[in-house]
């Protein structure tokens, strides 16, 4: 709501949550006024300081207690996946804040885990809160999208997107560490395509039921690919044979035929064995149906580094205000009217 103002938390400071921060400490009609970080050398620190703006006066602290005090309208929860806790997103949601966040698997009430969605759903009555799930992607090019585009067909036969996503220049060691530079041989695909139903497969089942098309079965899979030679990227260095690329693809079936397809290629090296095309980081996206599109929707390059944190981290932002004015619950984009607030 144009004009009110929203108490705002910041969970997690990494490649995504310190962009959120900085974006919330610039905002007109936000007031940051908690900061949660992992890293013991940030405890203590004003969160002006560590996102690189003046003091704000919130100090970085571990302890959830010192964010619930504070009575945030919203927390903006970006962990990592080890860090991610469900018993701490419902001790917010209980205590009368809203989360809007970038972990995976919120798309989609029905695709969550009955016990996990149990929990939320009563710690959201209890604080009369919301909980959204933008992703990092999915969400933009999975739902907002999708969505938009959609409105232009009267039948649709399949809707296919593909990822291409290099992170050779993410300023995030310990993630790329986990999935990058390793032995092929230790490579999860079985865990990689899970992940990716869980993700996409929300996204995508919650697109299917905005569009009351109903996901009859889905099929994921994950591979990779090697590096041909040793290079060295901004953060670690990934030695010739070792993984350099991962794909998860992932495809919604009604009646028998793909409705709903997503591909993922996410890579830091582009020579690579398989010889996998990979594009600059954007999409492609394809609608078969009775108004045909093809589009690609591509990044600039320069300055990549620097803004590039906002693709995952300005979604969130922007949906703040329409969260917190929401019914309880678990929402979905579908229900949201997501204009950005542009105002100064």
């Amino acid at each position: 709501m144009a004009g009110k103002r929203y108490r705002v938390a910041q969970w997690a400071t990494g490649h995504t949550g310190m962009s959120s921060l900085r974006s919330i400490v610039e905002h007109p009609e936000l007031d940051l006024v908690g900061l949660r970080v992992y890293a013991d050398e940030k405890v203590g620190r004003d969160a002006g300081e560590l996102c690189g703006l003046a003091p704000t006066g919130v100090v970085a602290t571990r302890n959830i207690d010192d964010i619930l005090a504070a009575r945030p309208d919203c927390v903006m929860y970006m962990p990592l996946l080890h860090n991610e806790s469900i018993d701490d997103m419902c001790r917010i949601l209980e205590s009368g804040s809203n989360i809007v966040t970038a972990v995976v698997g919120f798309a989609h009430a029905d695709t969550i885990d009955p016990g996990i969605r149990e929990r939320i759903e009563q710690a959201c009555a209890r604080g009369g809160t919301s909980l959204y799930g933008t992703g990092s992607c999915p969400g933009f090019i999975t739902e907002v999208v999708p969505l938009a585009l959609l409105v232009m067909e009267r039948k649709l036969d399949c809707l296919s997107i593909v990822q291409y996503a290099d992170l050779s220049n993410r300023r995030s060691p310990e993630f790329l560490r986990t999935i990058y530079g390793i032995d092929p041989a230790t490579a999860d695909l079985t865990d990689g395509a899970t992940r990716s139903e869980m993700a996409d497969g929300a996204a995508l089942r919650q697109i299917a039921a905005a569009m009351s098309v109903p996901i009859d079965n889905m099929t994921a899979t994950s591979s990779i690919a090697v590096s041909t030679k040793t290079v060295e990227i901004d953060v670690m260095t990934i030695p010739a044979g070792t993984v350099g690329a991962w794909r998860q693809d992932i495809a919604g079936f009604h009646k028998g035929s793909p409705v709903l397809e997503y591909s993922r290629v996410k890579y830091v090296v582009r020579d690579l064995e398989p010889a996998w095309e990979v594009q600059n980081t954007g999409w492609h996206v394809s609608v078969r149906g009775d108004v045909p599109m093809e589009m690609d929707l591509r990044f600039g390059t320069e300055n990549y580094r620097d803004w590039s944190p906002g693709i995952n981290a300005n979604l969130p932002v922007n949906s703040i205000a329409d969260v917190c004015d929401a019914r309880s619950g678990i929402l979905t984009t579908a229900e949201l009217p997501l204009v950005p607030n542009f105002s100064r």
